[in-house]
């Protein structure tokens, strides 16, 4: 590609560690719902991307952007995974893509997303061409948009040389099987209303849905790089069994996806207050308040001293410099799209960090953490629906220091991260092992 090469400039002047942490999705994920043997398979593929990843994003003057292309592209070739060859169906047994990317800083689209694809094989690459093209005069062909979706889309990748496949390319049994029984179970729904006055609701999840994990998840990464950079990826088939047509989280910018950065200033706190002169209140309240005083003072000023003006105070000169301190955040969330609308998850996250001080570790754990936003919003739906259900992934860099952040409200989330030591991790359930997990 013209732009895969594309010099950026750089964010810090200072050298930061690089982190990258991926996931696969969350939901229904318990020792009923994944086998022993499943729960291995999962362990293996995200040990092999996040390895892969890993030794790219370790080379000297790495991107941020080109690595969490790379390692979601990965989840998207890997069967497992509800996003590029293990993507879910639509009802109408047909594949619609989604995918996303989203830099703090950098490029002047900052994010971009597609959606309805049913034909480029690694939606990300796509959704990351679009981003840098926006350098280009008239976005390279794209012009200046943040969303794409369909035909049109499909026509621009074909002509940048992307890979093009065939619908059936992205078929697997898992994932037919359970998109004929998931039709089966809302069938059974409707029959059992034909005998009686009920009136199904088909979001309500059937014996089955209980009992077996059902993707509704998304594939993605957070990356960050040597310069101070941090990108975000993302990629999805979306919902089993959504309607054709139906648009989720991924590609929709601030909810299931998001990165800012931002300046800290050091606080005043170490100054005093400058000093307030209480309201004046007109003349009849005064005197209805019995302030005489006030009243003859205003018309015969010499009979007391007059204040200085506010503008005679000069504050003492601050004990330290002010130093502006870079922050910089990239979210990237997995579980109920629909949720992820409704709460604009991730930009919320991102604001509650910024506004009020409080470390993104905490924000994650109040959206999506249990108890949280997201599982307080499904209100009495919560447990007998989807709604709800979710996990984030995250990075957040003060200055040279960069914290990597997970939490998440179901069963379990797959994910993988690098430690700080360069340690590499993995986790499906809460624990590190599968006996931990909820039965």
């Amino acid at each position: 590609m013209s732009t895969m090469n594309r010099e950026k400039p750089t964010y810090s002047s200072q050298s930061v560690k690089p982190r990258i942490i991926i996931h696969g999705g969350a939901g229904n994920l318990t020792r009923t719902t994944l086998s022993r043997e499943q729960y291995a398979a999962y362990q293996v593929s995200l040990r092999r991307i996040l390895a892969s990843s890993w030794a790219l994003l370790s080379v000297p003057g790495a991107k941020a952007i080109d690595i969490a292309t790379y390692a979601v592209s990965q989840l998207e070739d890997d069967p497992l995974y509800n996003s590029g060859k293990g993507a879910v169906f639509t009802r109408a047994g047909t594949i619609e893509l989604e995918s996303s990317i989203m830099v703090s800083n950098g490029y002047r689209k900052r994010g971009v997303s597609c959606m309805l694809l049913k034909h480029v094989k690694n939606p990300i690459k796509l959704a990351r061409e679009l981003l840098v093209r926006g350098e280009e005069p008239n976005g390279g062909g794209a012009q200046d948009h943040c969303q794409y979706s369909g035909g049109y889309v499909e026509k621009l990748a074909e002509e940048w040389g992307f890979e093009r496949v065939d619908p059936s390319y992205f078929y697997t049994e898992k994932r037919w099987r359970e998109h004929k029984r998931g039709l089966k179970e809302k069938d059974h729904q409707f029959e059992q209303s034909r005998t009686s006055d009920y009136v199904p609701d088909v979001s309500l999840l059937s014996e089955w849905e209980r009992t077996h994990y059902i993707p509704l998840g998304t594939c993605g990464a957070v990356v960050l790089d040597g310069s101070g950079a941090i990108c975000v990826a993302t990629s999805t088939g979306g919902l089993t069994n959504k309607l054709p047509g139906r648009i989720g989280d991924t590609p929709t910018m601030g909810t299931g996806f998001w990165a800012e950065e931002w300046q800290n200033l050091v606080s005043f706190s170490n100054l005093p207050k400058i000093p307030q002169r209480p309201a004046t209140r007109l003349p009849l309240e005064r005197f209805s308040r019995g302030d005489l005083f006030s009243l003859v003072n205003d018309c015969l000023p010499s009979l007391s001293r007059p204040s200085p003006p506010l503008t005679d105070y000069r504050p003492p000169p601050a004990t330290h410099k002010l130093r502006p301190t870079r922050t910089a955040v990239a979210l990237s969330g997995t579980g109920n799209g629909d949720t992820f609308i409704r709460m604009a998850a991730c930009r919320t996250i991102a604001a509650k960090s910024r506004f009020t001080g409080a470390p993104l570790s905490d924000t994650v754990s109040w959206m999506a953490g249990r108890g949280g936003e997201l599982q307080r919003s499904a209100g009495h739906r919560w447990g007998v629906t989807h709604e709800g259900v979710g996990g984030i992934i995250g990075i957040e860099l003060c200055g040279t220091q960069s914290s990597v952040v997970w939490d998440f409200n179901c069963g379990g989330m797959f994910r993988a991260w690098v430690e700080e030591d360069g340690t590499m991790k993995s986790l499906i359930f809460r624990e590190d092992d599968y006996d931990s997990g909820p039965k």
